[in-house]
């Protein structure tokens, strides 16, 4: 694998529920060390339309054809705004990989969207479908799934683009853009 691939790099910024959008930052990168371009979109918050942006992140940046993964801080924007991770991979081609810094506690979660979502069925099977793997790092695990690419695969691109810590540049530097630009300053961990 070359030390040089692209991969496309997505987070949300911070936001209350109070809010109808939060802003969602895409970082092009080569492997954990070049940045060569910064995306913007919006999802609303807590609504269903976080596939439909990814994807469409994906297939109208000038990058697209050299984009070898996409990597998503975790599988919701924008709050319970559920990230398919399958659907992306299969309407753009484009490996997914995404990566939480702490284990989903799934009876919360789960208990939550009861709570909040008529839907909340639909939401729990999009975001617990797939295997949830355990990556180990030099410093703490960190929870990965993946479309499109085998686990052992995606490891190696987490490796790649992971320069200091736990969280791969392409996430590291889109979550420090999407807070610098809704709160003034870049702050806290992706």
């Amino acid at each position: 694998m070359k030390k040089q691939i692209r991969i496309l790099g997505i987070d949300d910024s911070p936001f209350t529920f109070t809010d109808k959008y939060a802003l969602v930052i895409g970082v092009v990168m080569r492997g954990g060390e070049y940045l060569e371009c910064v995306l913007r979109e919006q999802v609303a918050v807590d609504g269903n339309d976080a596939t439909h942006v990814c994807c469409e992140m994906i297939k109208n940046t000038r990058h697209r054809r050299q984009l070898r993964a996409v990597m998503i801080d975790g599988v919701a924007l924008g709050g319970f705004n559920i990230v398919d991770i399958d659907e992306i991979h299969q309407v753009t081609g484009v490996p997914v990989i995404t990566v939480t810094r702490d284990k989903p506690d799934f009876e919360k979660i789960k208990a939550a969207l009861k709570k909040n979502f008529d839907d909340w069925r639909d939401r729990w099977e999009t975001m617990s479908a797939g295997m949830l793997h355990i990556v180990e790092t030099k410093h703490s695990p960190i929870y990965v799934k993946c479309s499109g690419l085998s686990i052992e695969k995606a490891k190696k691109i987490i490796n790649l683009s992971t320069i200091r810590g736990v969280i791969p540049e392409p996430i590291r530097v889109a979550h420090l853009i999407a807070s610098g630009i809704s709160k003034g300053e870049s702050y806290g961990k992706a």
